[in-house]
């Protein structure tokens, strides 16, 4: 990824813990509004040279979904379950991906989902008032803009009991545990946590959070990040990072 210059946002493929995953890719989206990719392309999800105008990217498992800055939306890479579906997208401002499902919040603040809609995770056309989405595995989470959170999707695991969540500014969604990031600088997460995944209670000073498959990640104000969850692949190892900024 040396070659990779001008980047002002990255996307990173979603993946579930699987004996049949684990090969992913990764997307970055540059300044002039052209977009690069590298990884796993074996249905096509890196195939994004030709694009232009592009102003938000995001990645499921075989798939790479881009937001123009006309408002429509561009997709490639593994279509079967319908998650490439986006030509009708119009206005829309941001997007998310699960592994086998997209997402965008449009202007007005509703929400369009396209994929594989099994759990009920594409349930979300009564939406109202989001200003983010954020896609896992099953399940699909949405930020209203007045803190609080809508759930669709994955109800075993827990993923989705959000409903008493309150004064969240940020979400993401891991396979099957669903976290966020209060206007206290508090950690809140729900859902699976065989691998201590959602033991956040403990964190505070936060800026952000973010969620692997199996593992979940807090920026502190400070620029240092925590972490909790599985670690088998040294995901969690991020005592000595330091300096790390959002992007303005």
């Amino acid at each position: 990824m040396s070659a990779w210059t001008d980047v002002v946002a990255v996307a990173a493929g979603a993946v579930h813990a699987a004996r049949n995953t684990g090969r992913s890719h990764t997307v970055g989206l540059r300044s002039d509004g052209s977009v690069i990719a590298t990884g796993w392309n074996a249905d096509g999800q890196c195939a994004v040279s030709g694009w232009r105008g592009v102003v938000a990217v995001a990645a499921g498992w075989r798939t790479t979904v881009g937001v123009l800055a006309d408002g429509r939306a561009v997709a490639t890479g593994r279509a079967a379950e319908g998650q490439c579906d986006v030509s009708a997208w119009r206005d829309v401002r941001s997007v998310s991906c699960g592994d086998w499902h997209s997402v965008a919040v449009r202007v007005d603040g509703t929400v369009i989902a396209v994929g594989n809609n099994r759990r009920g995770q594409c349930e979300v056309d009564e939406w109202r008032g989001i200003i983010s989405t954020a896609a896992g595995y099953t399940h699909t989470l949405g930020l209203r803009g007045d803190g609080h959170v809508v759930a669709a999707g994955d109800a075993p695991s827990g993923a989705c009991g959000v409903e008493r969540w309150r004064d969240v500014i940020q979400v993401d969604a891991g396979s099957h545990h669903s976290v966020a990031v209060t206007t206290a600088g508090r950690a809140l997460a729900q859902g699976d946590n065989e691998f201590g995944q959602c033991e956040v209670d403990a964190w505070s000073g936060l800026v952000a959070v973010a969620a692997g498959s199996r593992h979940t990640l807090g920026l502190l104000a400070d620029g240092t990040v925590v972490s909790t969850g599985e670690d088998s692949d040294g995901q969690c190892r991020v005592k000595s990072w330091t300096g790390i900024r959002i992007p303005i």
